[in-house]
């Protein structure tokens, strides 16, 4: 592709991904305030209760034009949401850095705003929904019809083993985990297959273990502070989309579809 085309392409997706780490974080905060996202329900100021216009809701454009405060009570907009627009044009354009205008970005992108909404749900509540963790994995499994039956038996091995590689921390650590992180890496390998599980288990763990040492060296969490493990999963599942057949090519092995 040529490389106008391709920043072109890269720009648009992450410009999307922006509008999808928007609505995927609506759905998340409205999830666990146990409020409808969907029909006529409309985005209000949460300190005046004012309607918001569409003006006001253009990600990231709005945070900064708004000066990140309300416009008519001067409030301010919690960073978290700037972060999340901004963190959803990261994966978007990533995505398409990596794989171009393909039925594997296509497949990419779906998986990963699965795993983005299951880690704002866990961020937001502490919680990881059942309903979310294994729609993700029925999705990826119909998604996997496109590879045939080769491509359900991997998501189907990818399902077990991140299941059963969470459940047995959770009975080894009598509790220590929760059954939403299983779900979420149920649903997580069904779409990923056994070899990204693996990997996404893996670069998880590790993320999510620097970033909890670094909380701990500055004192922002003590040692018995619950840290949510939801979003470390799902980084690690996105990290190991956008890394894994590198990573498995380094081993002399190939990936099965639609990664490979």
């Amino acid at each position: 592709m040529p490389a106008a085309l391709s920043v072109i392409l890269v720009s648009f997706s992450a410009i999307f991904g922006a509008c999808m780490g928007s609505f995927l974080n609506v759905v998340a905060a409205r999830t666990v305030e146990e409020r409808p996202w969907w029909g006529g329900e409309r985005s209000i100021c949460d300190s005046c209760g004012r309607k918001l216009t569409a003006l006001e809701l253009v990600p990231v454009v709005s945070w900064f034009a708004l000066s990140g405060g309300c416009k008519s009570c001067g409030a301010k907009i919690p960073l978290r949401y700037l972060i999340v627009e901004l963190g959803g044009a990261a994966i978007g354009g990533l995505i398409a850095w990596r794989w171009g205008i393909s039925l594997t970005a296509a497949f990419a992108a779906v998986v990963a705003a699965g795993l983005f909404l299951n880690a704002l749900t866990d961020i937001y509540s502490g919680y990881v929904y059942d309903l979310f963790a294994w729609g993700l994995g029925i999705t990826g499994m119909l998604m996997r019809l496109g590879g045939g039956a080769g491509a359900l038996f991997d998501g189907l091995l990818g399902a077990l083993l991140g299941f059963a590689v969470i459940a047995i921390i959770i009975f080894v650590s009598r509790g220590g985990m929760g059954w939403g992180d299983a779900s979420l890496m149920g649903g997580t390998g069904a779409a990923l297959g056994w070899q990204l599980t693996a990997w996404a288990l893996y670069s998880g763990f590790m993320i999510g273990g620097v970033i909890a040492l670094g909380l701990l060296l500055f004192r922002k969490v003590k040692r018995k502070d619950a840290i949510p493990l939801g979003p470390f999963l799902a980084i690690g599942g996105i990290v190991s989309m956008l890394t894994g057949p590198w990573f498995f090519s380094l081993l002399d092995m190939s990936v099965r579809w639609p990664w490979g």
